[in-house]
């Protein structure tokens, strides 16, 4: 582990950017990106685009108008309360929200080496800011914000902030097949291929017991966040079916459908819900060139890396 001290010299405040589609499609290319440029021109790095051009979600501050606005891009660490605003194309911050997934906004608080995740939903005030209370260790995170606003689509927004005190860095985890978060192990099967639509199914169990009550959560039985390593590309997907619909049981299984972006590292979190409480599991998995070439992320495509993260209650 390298440590490295974080403090207010080491600050940069985040970076205006322009586009960002919170869905990622199929049949996408590649376009250089980091800093986005009306062209699709970047200064480095890398950003799939979907059929319709767009970017990935997470990698842009404003889209179509829309800004996110951190209160602060310096954080203390520990349990700290961030404030955000969402500003709309006249400048004034956004108060009329589509709920998705039962929720007006979602937010994320995501440490920049993927061994931190927090899936939150903020409170909003009359004057159309955010609060929330979010547990931060030292170094860089990436903030998400993933809202619809009344007659828009959805986005999600994303913002860097730092955090002072002594930093460690960690490696991403390496792969396994099984995470395990509390009493619960959960194992993943499938895997990703860039720009193709794949299946990936999550069984939950609990003292070596598939567990066949999970509790509904966000209108399903689990939650499935990815973010691609590197850049925080961020992929949002939900299982098939949902609670009440007759055809779905709750648990021990839990499918889902993904488009990965681009081959290479992602990070996984799987929330569900079970006893009253929502529990995260984590994995890496490597997603596979779409043309099936020999690479490293080919070989380990079916390979995960567990983590258990943080309890939501």
């Amino acid at each position: 582990m390298l440590g490295i001290s974080f403090g207010v010299g080491n600050a940069v405040g985040p970076l205006g950017h322009t586009a960002t589609n919170t869905h990622l499609m199929e049949g996408e290319d590649m376009t250089n990106s980091t800093t986005e440029s009306s062209s699709g021109q970047t200064e480095s790095g890398y950003v799939s685009r979907d059929a319709g051009g767009n970017p990935p979600g997470g990698l842009m501050i404003s889209q179509n108008g829309y800004t996110f606005e951190p209160s602060e891009t310096i954080l203390e660490q520990g349990r700290t309360t961030v404030t955000f605003r969402i500003l709309g194309p006249d400048g004034q911050p956004v108060t009329d929200f589509e709920p998705t997934h039962d929720a007006d906004l979602h937010f994320f608080a995501v440490a920049r080496d993927l061994n931190s995740f927090d899936h939150l939903h903020p409170r909003m005030d009359d004057s159309g800011t955010w609060s929330t209370d979010v547990d931060l260790t030292p170094g860089a995170w990436r903030l998400l914000a993933d809202f619809r606003p009344v007659g828009q689509e959805t986005m999600t927004l994303g913002s860097d902030v730092f955090v002072a005190g002594d930093y460690q860095a960690q490696p991403l985890p390496p792969v396994s097949a099984t995470a395990t978060v509390d009493d619960y192990m959960v194992t993943v099967r499938g895997g990703l291929t860039a720009g193709e639509s794949s299946e990936l199914t999550l069984t939950v169990a609990r003292g070596g017991e598939p567990v066949t009550d999970l509790e509904p959560y966000l209108a399903a039985y689990g939650h499935l966040v990815a973010l691609r390593a590197g850049d925080m590309a961020y992929l949002h997907v939900h299982p098939e079916g949902s609670p009440g619909d007759g055809t779905t049981a709750p648990g021990p299984e839990i499918s889902f459908h993904a488009t990965a972006p681009s081959s290479g590292a992602y990070r996984l979190f799987l929330d569900f819900k079970h006893g009253g409480v929502v529990r995260t599991a984590a994995f890496t998995v490597h997603a596979t060139p779409s043309n099936g070439s020999d690479s490293p992320a080919a070989t380990d495509q079916a390979e995960f890396g567990a983590h258990g993260d943080h309890v939501h209650n």
